[in-house]
């Protein structure tokens, strides 16, 4: 199966769960062998591979590692390049903040604790 945006968050995690099964398995290891090298427990291990979603994030990052997939990130979250025009605005700075999103003028204001509704 193809990823794709319109899977699950649970379809996408049993699918990236069974892919890292399949690679663990082509480079021989066990799953306590692959948790041992990663730092991390069996069940962590077996969770992913199931697709579970309490999974952290830092054992997947930990089990590629091992697996050899942290380059294939880049691809996951390229590193975005500003325009023309921008780097033309910066004039060679990096950007450092973000501006954030001006409210629009109609818009009410978001209440926050301690006020009055």
């Amino acid at each position: 199966m193809k990823i794709a945006s319109i899977l699950t968050d649970e379809a996408l995690l049993k699918l990236l769960g069974e892919r890292l099964a399949r690679l663990r398995l082509t480079k021989n290891l066990t799953q306590q062998q692959l948790a041992e090298q990663a730092g991390l427990g069996l069940r962590t291990v077996q969770r992913l591979e199931l697709g579970a979603a309490a999974t952290q994030l830092s054992g997947f990052v930990r089990v590629c590692r091992v697996l050899g997939l942290v380059e294939r990130f880049e691809a996951l979250v390229p590193e975005e390049a500003a325009s023309p025009m921008e780097q033309l605005k910066q004039q060679g700075r990096k950007r450092q903040r973000a501006t954030g999103q001006k409210a629009a003028a109609g818009e009410p204001k978001k209440w926050t604790w301690g006020e009055p509704a």
